[in-house]
């Protein structure tokens, strides 16, 4: 009998089936729930050993094992889901390399870090973890990097839906492809579940066309969805561009947290610069005309000014064949070759973004 048809039985048939595959007797009603489960660990078996088990041996196996059985099937798909959707693992010195001083970390860490950390003392006062977030700002300011320190200070696996995965059977297949994504994600437990470029798939639908309507139509009816799991699992979304977001995306009860990422004061460039200044092979660095020289840089845009000065390093030491060691001139060199990414104009915006969208 086809597999597909052997989960459709009815009760009656569901008693028989294991009175004679095992020879004990259940009620109707509990065989159907069995039999489920049944054909289940049949799939686990034969995924372990590399071939099918047969009915027979998976039902009298299932039946030894009941109190076990059900979650080490859990925990197997969980783990073929985490492998399915690329789940990362990040340190949890991720989160060191973001200055104190950079305004959304005191936040994120009072609001979201602390509560889902001190479960317990949440719970006494009645603190609701929130479950999704949106990080907007220019970009280059580190919207993706909170969401990667933020799993790796709480040691949650870190998983990004990529466009790729959306549009893997066509345009016309991004709502139900983002559907069964979020499906599948509801099931898992401690892990930030991270969309970049928002606005792509939950953006306006005044001016969209049917497919984007659609889209935006499905991920609103995923969000209350995600919500009610107890599960431990965070959404955060990232947009450059708050202003393109549907409006019912940004009204509360959708949202717990709408969170502003800006620029980086002269403390939280000064916490970065640090950390890449380890990676180079260093001589006298005046940090301070480090600070000085990449106002209005970006995150991003200091990764960028570190990679050129490094690979600039490494073609002097190759064409001398001696010991180079990066200085203050060294960025003095490679510094106006970066542009920084935050004008007057990007900040000002972006401050008038902030006091009409952020809600925390």
């Amino acid at each position: 009998m086809n597999e597909n048809l052997l989960e459709l039985l009815a009760p009656e048939e569901c008693a028989n089936k294991i009175l004679e595959l095992s020879g004990l007797a259940y009620e109707p009603d509990i065989a159907t729930d069995l039999w489920s489960k049944i054909l289940k660990h049949k799939w686990l078996l034969s995924e372990k050993l590399g071939r099918d088990v047969g009915l027979r041996t998976a039902c009298i196996d299932f039946l030894e094992n009941m109190e076990q059985a059900p979650e080490e099937y859990s925990s197997y798909q969980r783990a073929n889901i985490l492998g399915e959707l690329g789940a990362q693992i990040f340190s949890s010195e991720l989160w060191e390399t973001i200055s104190d001083s950079q305004p959304p970390k005191q936040l994120i860490q009072r609001r979201i870090i602390l509560p889902l950390m001190q479960e317990s003392l949440s719970l006494k006062h009645g603190v609701v973890p929130p479950k999704t977030i949106v990080f907007f700002g220019p970009p280059g300011t580190g919207k993706t990097h909170f969401a990667k320190a933020i799993a790796g200070i709480l040691n949650w696996r870190f998983i990004e839906i990529l466009p790729s995965m959306l549009m893997a059977d066509g345009v016309e297949k991004i709502g139900a492809n983002l559907r069964d994504l979020m499906e599948e994600a509801r099931n898992l437990d401690e892990v930030v579940l991270f969309i970049d470029e928002f606005e792509e798939i939950a953006g306006s639908r005044d001016m969209a066309d049917r497919i984007d309507k659609s889209i935006t139509n499905e991920f609103l009816k995923q969000i209350p969805l995600f919500k009610s799991q107890q599960n431990k699992i965070l959404l955060v979304c990232a947009t450059n561009y708050i202003r393109d977001l549907d409006a019912a995306m940004l009204r509360p009860g959708r949202f717990d947290c709408i969170i502003p990422v800006g620029g980086l004061d002269r403390e939280g460039r000064a916490t970065i610069l640090e950390h890449y200044l380890a990676k180079l092979n260093t001589g006298q660095v005046d940090l301070t005309r480090l600070v000085d020289m990449t106002a209005g840089f970006t995150p991003a845009d200091i990764q960028y000014l570190f990679q050129q000065v490094a690979h600039f390093a490494f073609e002097q030491e190759l064409a001398s064949n001696e010991d180079y060691l990066v200085t203050a001139e060294t960025f003095s060199h490679i510094s106006p070759k970066v542009l920084p990414s935050l004008s007057d104009e990007v900040i000002g915006e972006f401050e008038k973004d902030s006091i009409s969208y952020s809600r925390v």
